[in-house]
């Protein structure tokens, strides 16, 4: 009778290299798609930062000087739009990897939720502030915190639809979408309060 014990053990040794290639090619992979998205947030850090230093090269003049407090608040959101507007690709793709992983997405879109409240309560602070403000109240300087927030409302509500896009399954469609909705009328209320006011607390 023939042993089979040296072809079990060289059928056993194939499957342990083809389960260790397969292992290796998923973990360049996942790698390779890191880079990928991480290499978009560099791209998107560096060309922001070069329109921030354009912007400071063309005015550097007495002007900029006396209002230095209000040209550094430009130059934020410049950085902010061009960096945000630019992200988009690299946080596409990210989202376009996870995209097979449903608990990523159960996860996120009830965090999301969470934020774009957050969002709202900001708001809320900050009329509240605008129609009852007393120089030094703790709702005043809490006012103050609200108009950081409020200012990242409108590329929040982006990325949410763009998560609700790529979102493998309905109900975390929905809440990203609801989430991006609240963003959205955040950033609507906050224009119109600015523009009404112009000024801020």
């Amino acid at each position: 009778m023939c042993s089979l014990g040296p072809v079990s053990g060289t059928v056993a040794g194939l499957h342990m290299q083809t389960f260790s290639s397969s292992s290796r090619r998923e973990t360049i992979a996942t790698l390779a798609k890191g880079g990928v998205v991480l290499g978009g947030y560099i791209a998107a850090f560096l060309v922001a930062s070069a329109a921030v230093a354009l912007r400071v090269a063309h005015t550097s003049g007495p002007d900029a000087q006396a209002s230095a407090g209000m040209y550094a608040f430009g130059d934020g959101l410049l950085f902010l739009a061009v960096f945000g507007a630019i992200a988009v690709v690299p946080t596409g793709a990210g989202l376009f990897f996870l995209r097979p992983y449903r608990p990523f997405w159960s996860v996120l879109s009830v965090v999301v939720l969470g934020l774009a409240a957050t969002g709202v309560a900001a708001f809320m602070v900050y009329a509240l502030a605008s129609w009852r403000s007393v120089p030094g109240s703790t709702l005043t300087v809490w006012a103050s915190l609200a108009v950081l927030r409020m200012l990242v409302a409108p590329p929040l509500a982006g990325s949410f639809i763009l998560s609700a896009v790529i979102a493998p399954n309905r109900s975390s469609r929905w809440k990203l979408l609801v989430a991006a909705a609240m963003e959205g009328v955040v950033s609507i209320f906050a224009v119109l309060q600015w523009f009404t006011s112009f000024h801020f607390l």
